[in-house]
């Protein structure tokens, strides 16, 4: 294997020459002794990082907040090998983007609807197994563990396992925080502000409440330079009558806002040092304007679209509703510590999409519909909720063997629908010949519902030998057995008479037993070396595409098996007396990988089954200090992650829908993060902190799809952050700039030969968009503590 180390001399690189380091900003702190100690529980009981025998990196709720770090996407920038689609606030619940050792062969235009496939990456809050994208505030600290995580978590996982420990109420204490940030952003026309407060009411020296709730209201970026103007009926206007093909648009500014409100109320009841209860409610309810993605190149006039204008032809909000509550309870058995977990989720969202140009470059307009103003909008719904329950017992005994046994039931509700609508169609049909009028419905185009149920049951655990105290083995084994039941209705409403509506059902069982083992030893009082093999699992499931009738595919689409992963890690963690580091090298092994993709004939979201693919690489963190004034840490990982064998349709065996040897798309070969943390103590008991962060990607595919309609290459690119804080006892106040150089940070699009205009059929807008980074913002945040 061959890595090519090449760096283009970035921002970044300039910054690293002066020494500007890390990847989350003031993870450790510097004491008497040298580095503060960071615990995790990663392994199911508090251990020191250092001591985790495999690559994991954690970021404190300390560091979070004081790089004032809200958001999925940046929190993700902050770690080795990990990446991220940033598609900004809209339906940003919808898909983990989350990408672990390059582990996804999923396109990164993925993300208006909710796919049948489950994420390689799994997603904690506390012990609840949810992908729900909060708002990450309160949080004392996320830990993010790469590869399998099975034999120690209910959820399995391919890729690894991202968990968000939150804040608990502290009984006896009274006391909290008030933040308020406001914010200008390059192409707003407008301010945005956050407001959080933190609340700690320690009713007794047993208990307490702790309460965070916040709003965040930013405006938009986004120019929609394209939108029709629409009657009382939401049918675009046309200024002659319905047959005539001249638009008339309007432009909305700044039309992707974002309002945000969030809160969460918990109670921690500790009658004794052996019993621990926490229950928890959260909530979050987002209502999104729009997307914060540009359209590239011309609108159907030959006007040239300006930096953040989108050419849709229409409108496109979403919102959602996420709801979870939690009952932890910790009971000290004295030989072990037995913990329940129960936890329910109601997660639902709904948005509008632009498929106009999706119709136009498909040649529906012209074969379908040849209506002369047409706009498509694609209705989209989901919901999952959950009932989740977990028991495990942790070994406290002071001997030579640890062990970790645990069990876990998850009944799972899933749905997505989408309806199609082209807006005018049947009063346009009814204008043009009315002697067919009964031949139409209505505007409704296509319906699809999409019902399923998912149940889970296993059993998992790990045992550790201690042979000596520096040389120690761990094995571990996780059983399940799941259930999975789909149904789908699929309807073309507006020609009922000539394709009537169709419902199809379909079931899948599975059941098997995953391994690990690990082996680490000390090699010295202050490094560690470690070996990992271990195996991760993902659910197969149902399609239920119809085979008979009008729409008929297939019967090869109508369900996609499992996939699997073995994991192998070769790493070493070694602390000095300035220094901290960790270095690892993988290689994932992935049979069957699931690919989200469209059936051939009529289009219907399907998984399909792959042959195999891999990934290899590298990863390494170094974090230290040069005195006690100057903090640093850098992260890189080399990511080679391709597929091994060509994708084939279940329908055409002969032309693939990938090649063998395509990169994996979303996950850049080479990226690098760097922050750098300057304190000068002042008088009066202020300290003043200048921060620097930086994070720089390689290039990146869009998709592995064989066709250059979605598999483009992504340009690499580099964001710089700056801020200076000054501090005081109860207050300190934050000046900031985010994305210092401006830099798009494209990590998705939809091309032109997929959504681009066309005059011919009527359809002067532009559905071609590119995802981008949140561009240069200038802001200030104050706090106050009490």
């Amino acid at each position: 294997m061959s890595i090519d180390t090449t760096f283009r001399k970035t921002p970044l690189a300039v910054a690293m020459g002066a020494i500007i380091a890390g990847t989350s900003p003031g993870v450790l702190a510097q004491d008497a002794d040298g580095f503060e100690e960071i615990t995790v529980t990663a392994t199911r009981r508090a251990t020191s990082i250092q001591d985790v025998p495999y690559n994991i990196s954690a970021i404190s709720g300390e560091d979070l907040e004081k790089a004032l770090i809200t958001d999925q996407a940046d929190l993700m920038r902050a770690v080795p090998g990990v990446a991220v689609v940033d598609r900004g606030y809209r339906n940003s619940g919808v898909i983990n983007g989350i990408m672990i050792r390059g582990v996804n062969v999923d396109g990164a235009a993925f993300g208006d609807y909710q796919l049948s496939t489950t994420p390689p990456v799994s997603t904690y809050v506390n012990d609840t197994p949810l992908y729900a994208n909060f708002v990450i505030r309160d949080v004392e600290r996320v830990e993010v563990l790469r590869g399998p995580q099975g034999t120690l978590y209910g959820s399995g996982s391919l890729g690894g396992t991202v968990k968000y420990i939150l804040r608990g109420p502290e009984p006896g204490e009274f006391g909290g925080q008030v933040n308020v940030v406001g914010s200008q952003v390059e192409g707003s026309e407008s301010v945005g502000w956050s407001a959080d407060v933190t609340a700690n009411f320690g009713v007794s020296d047993v208990a307490a409440f702790r309460l965070n709730a916040g709003r965040l209201d930013y405006p938009g970026i986004t120019d929609y330079v394209n939108v029709y103007e629409l009657d009382a009926n939401g049918i675009p206007v046309a200024p002659n009558g319905v047959l005539d093909p001249e638009a008339s648009y309007r432009v909305v500014e700044d039309a992707d806002t974002v309002e945000i409100n969030y809160g969460r109320l918990s109670f921690l009841y500790e009658p004794s040092d052996r019993v621990r209860i926490l229950a928890a409610v959260q909530a979050q309810s987002d209502d999104i304007g729009g997307r914060r993605q540009e359209t590239v190149g011309q609108d159907g006039f030959g006007n040239t679209y300006g930096d953040y204008e989108n050419g849709s032809i229409q409108l496109e909000p979403s919102s959602r509703d996420v709801e979870l509550a939690s009952l932890e309870m910790e009971f000290d058995l004295g030989f072990a510590t037995l913990t329940s977990s129960t936890s329910t989720y109601d997660h639902e969202g709904d948005s509008v999409s632009e498929n106009t140009g999706f119709y136009a470059q498909a040649g529906f307009l012209a074969f379908y519909y040849n209506y002369p103003r047409p706009m498509a909008s694609a209705v989209r719904t989901y919901s999952d909720s959950a009932i989740v329950q977990e028991l495990r017992l942790v070994s406290n005994s002071d001997t030579n063997i640890d062990w970790v046994v645990g069990g876990y039931y998850m009944d799972q509700d899933l749905s997505a629908t989408q309806q199609s609508y082209l807006r005018g169609f049947k009063q346009w049909w009814d204008a043009w010949i009315p002697a067919f009028a009964d031949a139409v419905s209505g505007d409704l185009d296509f319906d699809y519902d999409r019902d399923e149920s998912y149940r889970d049951l296993s059993v998992f655990g790990e045992v550790s030998y201690h042979f000596t105290d520096a040389f120690q083995v761990t094995a571990g084994l996780r059983w399940f057995e799941n259930d999975f039941d789909n149904t789908t209705f699929v309807a073309l409403p507006a020609y009922t008479d000539l394709f009537p509506p169709e419902t199809s059902q379909f079931e899948v069982s599975d059941d098997d037993v995953l391994f690990k083992l690990n082996a680490s030893l000390d090699i010295s009082d202050s490094s560690t070396v470690y070996g990992t093999v271990s195996e991760g699992y993902r659910r197969g499931g149902s399609n239920a595409v119809p085979t008979t009738g009008s729409f008929a595919e297939d019967p090869g689409w109508l369900r996609y098996d499992s996939d699997s992963v073995v994991n192998y890690e070769l790493g070493i963690k070694s602390t000095f007396e300035r220094v901290r580091l960790s270095a690892a090298a993988f290689y994932v092994d992935w049979q069957d990988p699931q690919v989200n993709t469209a059936t051939t004939n009529w289009g219907f979201y399907s998984a399909i089954n792959g042959d195999s693919a891999s990934t290899k690489g590298l990863e390494f963190e170094i974090d230290g200090y040069v005195n006690e004034n100057f903090e640093y840490r850098v992260g890189y990982a080399y990511v080679d992650a391709q597929l091994d064998e060509p994708v084939y349709a279940p329908d055409n065996a002969v032309t693939p829908r990938a090649l063998a040897g395509a990169q994996l798309p979303g996950t850049p070969e080479h990226s690098l993060t760097a922050t750098g943390i300057f304190t000068k103590d002042l008088s009066g008991g202020k300290q003043w902190i200048t921060r620097v962060n930086g994070y720089y990607q390689s290039e990146t595919r869009n998709a592995i799809n064989d066709s250059p309609t979605f598999n483009v290459e992504l340009d690499a690119f580099t964001l710089v952050d700056l801020s200076t804080t000054l501090a005081f006892d109860a207050w300190d106040a934050t000046l900031f700039v985010r994305n210092l150089t401006n830099e798009e940070g494209v990590t998705g699009l939809f091309t032109e030969a997929y959504m681009g205009t066309d005059p011919a059929s009527g359809y002067y807008g532009n559905g071609n968009k590119q995802f981008l980074s949140l561009p240069r913002t200038f802001g200030l945040s104050l706090n106050y503590r009490f």
